[in-house]
C-alpha cells in the first residue's frame, strides 16, 4: 500500500535536513579543526545539533574572508550579502526550510531548541561592525564581543540545556559562564591575531591598543582579563549536562593553555607570531577531558 503523501513529504524533509547538517559539518571541519574535534566529545543528539553552527562561519567569511576574494573592497555588496543571509536566517526559522543548506541546518536547531532571535540579531550586528569599524572604544568593544562571541556561547548553551530543568540561580550561573567562555575565546583569538588584524585589515579590536603601542604591561592586563573570564566559566561547568560537559571542558582547557602560552610569550614576539597548541597537546587535553579533569 502506498505511503500517504504527508509521510513522504516528512521523509523528504528529513533527508534534506540530513544533507544540510552534513554540509554544515563540512564547513566547520574546513575552517575550525579545534571546534570540529571538540564536537566529537558531545553525545547525540547534541553533537548533530552543534554541527549546524556552520552559519557562523559563513557570516564571518562575508565580512573577513572569502567574499573579499570575489568582491575586493566592495563593502556595499558585502553588506548586502550579509543582510540577505540575516533575513534568510529569520525566514528559515519561521518556516522551517531554506534553499540555503547552511541556513536550513541552523534554523532546524534554532527551532528545535528555542534559540532566541535577539541573540542572532546581536551576532549579525557585530558582523556588520566588522564591515564598518576599524577602531573600538570600550563601549563598542563590549558590544562587539557580546554579539560575536558571548551570544554564540548562549546559543550553544541553549542547545545543551533546552530540555533540562534548572532553578533561576543555576540558569544565571550557566548564562554567565557561557558568556564568559565565549568572551575568553574571542579575546584570546584577538591576541593571537593582533598583528594580522592591524596590518592586513587595518583593525584593532582592543580599545587604544595596536601593534605600535603593544607592550608587556598591556599584554599582562589583557591576559589577566581573559583569566578572569575563564574563572567565571569554570564555575558553571559542573551544571552543564554530562552529554556536553566533556566537550566544554576540552574547549576551556585548550583556551586556558593558549592564554598561558600568550602569557609566557614576550609582547614584542607576540605581535609577530600566532600562538598555537600542537596536535599532541590537543590530544592530551582531550584525554584530560575524557578522564574528568575540571578547569580551575
Amino acid at each position: 500500500m502506498p505511503k500517504p503523501q504527508e509521510e513522504l513529504d516528512k521523509q523528504s524533509l528529513a533527508r534534506y535536513t540530513d544533507a544540510a547538517i552534513r554540509a554544515s559539518r563540512e564547513v566547520i571541519a574546513t575552517y575550525s579543526t579545534s571546534f570540529g574535534w571538540a564536537t566529537k566529545l558531545l553525545k547525540q543528539p547534541i553533537r548533530t545539533r552543534f554541527r549546524t553552527y556552520g552559519l557562523v562561519r559563513v557570516a564571518d567569511e562575508i565580512v573577513d574572508g572569502a567574499a573579499a576574494g570575489a568582491l575586493g573592497d566592495n563593502r556595499l555588496e558585502a553588506t548586502s550579502q550579509l543582510d540577505k543571509l540575516e533575513q534568510e536566517t529569520y525566514k528559515a526559522m519561521q518556516l522551517g526550510f531554506s534553499t540555503n543548506l547552511i541556513v536550513h541546518a541552523f534554523a532546524v536547531t534554532a527551532r528545535d531548541t528555542g534559540i532566541d532571535r535577539k541573540h542572532i540579531e546581536a551576532f549579525y550586528h557585530s558582523m556588520r561592525m566588522d564591515l564598518n569599524k576599524t577602531r573600538y572604544d570600550h563601549k563598542s568593544f563590549s558590544t562587539y564581543v557580546y554579539g560575536s562571541a558571548e551570544v554564540i556561547g548562549l546559543m550553544c548553551l541553549q542547545t545543551f540545556i533546552h530540555d533540562k530543568d534548572f532553578n533561576n540561580q543555576e540558569r544565571e550561573t550557566l548564562r554567565l559562564g557561557a558568556q564568559a567562555l565565549g568572551a575568553a575565546f574571542q579575546k584570546v583569538n584577538f591576541l593571537r591575531d593582533l598583528a594580522a588584524d592591524f596590518e592586513q585589515l587595518g583593525r584593532s579590536y582592543f580599545p587604544l591598543v595596536n601593534v605600535n603601542n603593544f607592550n608587556e604591561e598591556t599584554k599582562v592586563a589583557l591576559v589577566t582579563d581573559i583569566q578572569n573570564d575563564l574563572a567565571v566559566s569554570a564555575k558553571s561547568i559542573k551544571l552543564i549536562p554530562k552529554s556536553a560537559r566533556k566537550a566544554v571542558v576540552a574547549a576551556q582547557l585548550l583556551f586556558t593553555e593558549l592564554n598561558d602560552k600568550i602569557s609566557q610569550t614576550p609582547a614584542e614576539e607576540l605581535i609577530r607570531t600566532r600562538i598555537r597548541v600542537s596536535n599532541p597537546r590537543k590530544l592530551v587535553i582531550i584525554l584530560k577531558a575524557l578522564l574528568g579533569v575540571s578547569p580551575k
